[in-house]
């Protein structure tokens, strides 16, 4: 049996979750990957900004954790961190947040994290039959069902995303 690509990819063929890999030419000279990530597969996967999803890692009293929200759509902090069960939250350091998941910023993946984390995943996901997260890597997607995504991280869901900021 072949190698999966990424510990995410990995995860979801050992749990037998449909899901389709894609891949888009990742620009070293980008500053905001999930515009980057919007702008390749938005038209070519056919699907919305809303369904392409960014995973944020925040730090909350008790350690570290995890936000998956439409890549247009600001971070809530308040709204993740009650999510959470935490009284706050903030920005994780990046150099934490890659010790933690395993995964570089820009490539970080909800799903086969070195560590498992507390996730919230924001309930507009529900609204769609498939999603996109980062597959691990800088330029690679994996598409799923948001209820894979949810069990699969073990994550709750809540309102966790400001739009039209």
């Amino acid at each position: 049996m072949a190698r999966a690509a990424t510990p995410a990819i990995g995860v979801l063929v050992a749990a037998g979750v449909a899901h389709e890999v894609l891949h888009f030419h990742h620009d070293a000279r980008a500053d905001s990957f999930g515009a980057e990530a919007v702008a390749a597969l938005a038209d070519t996967a056919g699907v919305t900004a809303e369904q392409i999803l960014k995973t944020l890692v925040i730090s909350v009293p008790t350690g570290l954790a995890v936000a998956v929200l439409p890549v247009p759509s600001r971070l809530a902090l308040k709204a993740a961190a009650a999510a959470l069960g935490a009284a706050r939250a903030e920005m994780a350091d990046p150099a934490a947040a890659q010790r933690s998941t395993g995964y570089v910023v820009g490539g970080i993946s909800p799903l086969g994290q070195r560590r498992r984390l507390p996730t919230v995943v924001d309930a507009s996901a529900l609204r769609w039959d498939r999603v996109l997260c980062s597959a691990g890597k800088r330029g690679l997607d994996v598409a799923l069902a948001p209820a894979d995504l949810i069990r699969l991280t073990d994550a709750v869901t809540a309102d966790i995303g400001v739009t039209g900021f």
